[in-house]
């Protein structure tokens, strides 16, 4: 199981090649936003993918890696084998932007659109990995993927040593675990909330019990697909996720704009649904130092203009 020391030594690890990102005060909100659009790649998933391949051996790596991924972590894959001069094959639903594929055939790396949905290009890509005997990097079942995102977490205690709040985005749950550990182990009391669209459920079905279907039509394409069974992230969420809460399309589609215009950032719309949830009104404004991960910001133009003009 991944801890603390882990996420401590994955800094240490992708420091060479990936600097920290801002953390820039919302007046109008009154929370702090963590732009991991402005990272490399414009996402989080770089930071578990650097890790992760970095703390291969070499003899793996040299196997071959194979990724599936809704597109993010597809790009972070891509740019890690790239700088280490892996080969690497990544598998994307057939729906995924095209500036997400774009992205990964820009690094080298080998795009393949398979399947209508995440859970069948997770599926192919499990076994591809049999079939061709590669490496499998998953976006969020990995110590060292859960690792490297929760960097986040420690440049957050940095930048805002006094908070006591932190809204993420939920899918796989690489994310919020990871800087669940670092804030956790800084302060237990520190308030962890995830967040996820109505459309992608995975992780509040797990905590409430309920059963609410996957709808793959969704601004926020980014946070589809069931939990793969047996993850070690449903473990993890006990330990340190507090709450979990969904938002609506339209609550999606408002704090796209929200962000565009008043925080100027382009940020995709599973990236938004923290600010999504404050402005909505299912998470609260209160006086806590506060921080939103902006986890990703890779929106094609045609979805960009239809909800900057909707």
């Amino acid at each position: 199981m991944v801890t603390s020391a882990d996420v401590q030594v994955a800094r240490q690890r992708i420091a060479p090649y990936l600097r920290p990102t801002p953390l820039e005060h919302a007046p109008d909100l009154g929370v702090w936003l963590k732009l991991e659009n402005a990272n490399r790649t414009h996402s989080f998933k770089v930071r578990g993918a650097l890790n992760a391949l970095l703390a291969l051996s070499d003899a793996e790596r040299a196997k071959g890696i194979v990724a599936a991924s809704s597109g993010n972590h597809a790009q972070g894959v891509a740019y890690a084998a790239h700088l280490l001069k892996a080969r690497a094959k990544i598998l994307m639903p057939i729906h995924t932007p095209l500036r997400k594929v774009n992205g990964v055939r820009r690094y080298g790396a080998e795009a393949v659109l398979f399947g209508a949905n995440y859970d069948e290009t997770e599926a192919e890509a499990r076994q591809l990995e049999k079939a061709e005997g590669l490496t499998f990097v998953s976006p969020y079942n990995d110590p060292m993927v859960i690792a490297g995102a929760g960097t986040v977490g420690l440049e957050l205690i940095d930048d805002l040593p006094n908070i006591q709040r932190a809204i993420i985005p939920v899918s796989g749950c690489g994310l919020i675990s990871g800087i669940g550990l670092a804030l956790k182990a800084h302060n237990p009391a520190i308030e962890v909330i995830g967040v996820s669209s109505v459309s992608t459920p995975a992780l509040y079905n797990f905590r409430h019990g309920t059963n609410l279907p996957q709808i793959w039509d969704t601004l926020a394409e980014a946070l589809s697909g069931e939990i793969e069974s047996g993850s070690i992230t449903f473990e993890l969420t006990r330990q340190v996720v507090d709450r979990v809460v969904l938002v609506s399309e339209e609550a999606i589609a408002e704090a796209m704009r929200w962000i565009a215009f008043q925080a100027g950032w382009i940020v995709e719309g599973g990236g938004a649904v923290g600010v999504a949830a404050l402005l909505s009104g299912v998470l609260a404004a209160d006086e806590r130092p506060t921080a939103v991960v902006l986890s990703g910001g890779n929106v094609d133009e045609d979805t960009l203009r239809r909800v900057l003009t909707g």
